[in-house]
């Protein structure tokens, strides 16, 4: 197939050279030119035989919402826009309807695979019409990994980022579980050997998993984690999943803990801990620690319970 692809960044660079690599002729925009094959998106659809196929791989929210209008302004009818970015999947059926009054398609794809998709193949979950779904499975193909698991047209638009949006939620909790499970192991003074003991979960156990592989590979590259500071940014779809979840009236625990864990891990003091420090002193008299830092760690400052 011809494939236009919009963003060629650490994802979309990767997943045009696998596409490439598997045969497909891919045209490529990005606004780097030392990594473009075009000078515009106009230039690349230029380049593209009616009816064209456009993969967007650009950041959620307004950057994709600015790629779709332009492609709604320049393609034609019978051309097909796939979002394989992290899009909100409520953004995909307001993308799939713009377009569809152009008679344009719109396909919904989640990717999952990071910088190890080149080489492993990226998992994919699609939203979308059947017939534009079809046309566009010799690039899922190729792009997913080899052997019967990695794709899955999961239903109408907006379904693949619905259903990549849970994934991540579920990574969330994952990431947090392994997370907790090492600062107890590691706060244990009979535990003398900390990575070694989960480098040999990695056989054997119920958790093994990639995500288990990956946190070995950081314990070897840094056994006590010293270089790496405790704050965890998030990209959004923990949010969206913890949103979808109250509007379908679905309780997750487990996901929301780890979506605020990480609303936690950005304070460098926490202002509700101040006030179950303060409440603590309160009612009980107990220590607190000075903000000033004049008091050694843990002195009391305040006078003693009665």
């Amino acid at each position: 197939m011809e494939l236009g692809i919009i963003g060629l960044g650490k994802m979309g660079g990767n997943m045009a050279e696998r596409l490439r690599r598997g045969g497909h002729t891919v045209v490529g925009y990005d606004r780097n030119p030392d990594v473009s094959d075009v000078g515009s998106v106009e230039e690349l659809v230029e380049r593209l035989s009616p009816p064209r196929a456009v993969w967007v791989m650009v950041p959620a929210g307004k950057p994709t919402q600015d790629t779709v209008n332009k492609l709604g302004e320049i393609l034609q009818a019978g051309d097909v826009v796939v979002d394989g970015g992290n899009s909100h999947y409520v953004d995909d059926q307001k993308h799939g309807a713009e377009l569809a009054a152009k008679d344009i398609g719109f396909v919904d794809c989640g990717v999952s695979g990071g910088v190890w998709g080149l080489q492993n193949g990226y998992a994919l979950m699609v939203g979308g019409d059947e017939d534009n779904v079809k046309r566009l499975m010799p690039i899922f193909e190729t792009l997913k990994p080899e052997g019967e698991f990695g794709f899955v047209h999961s239903g109408k638009i907006g379904a693949g980022h619905f259903v990549k949006m849970v994934h991540n939620g579920i990574e969330y909790a994952m990431m947090q579980a392994f997370g907790e499970g090492y600062e107890l192991i590691e706060a244990s003074d009979i535990v003398t050997n900390v990575p070694e003991t989960f480098h040999s979960w990695q056989e054997g156990t119920v958790i093994r998993s990639w995500l288990l592989d990956l946190m070995n590979r950081a314990l070897a590259d840094d056994p006590q984690l010293d270089e790496i500071r405790g704050y965890a940014n998030d990209s959004g779809e923990g949010r969206w999943t913890v949103q979808a979840a109250v509007d379908l009236a679905v309780p997750l625990p487990a996901i929301t803990a780890s979506l605020f864990a990480r609303f936690a891990s950005r304070q460098g003091d926490s202002p509700a801990m101040k006030v179950v420090a303060a409440l603590r002193h309160e009612f009980g008299g107990h220590a607190v620690e000075s903000a000033k830092g004049a008091d050694s760690p843990g002195a009391d400052v305040s006078p003693p319970a009665v």
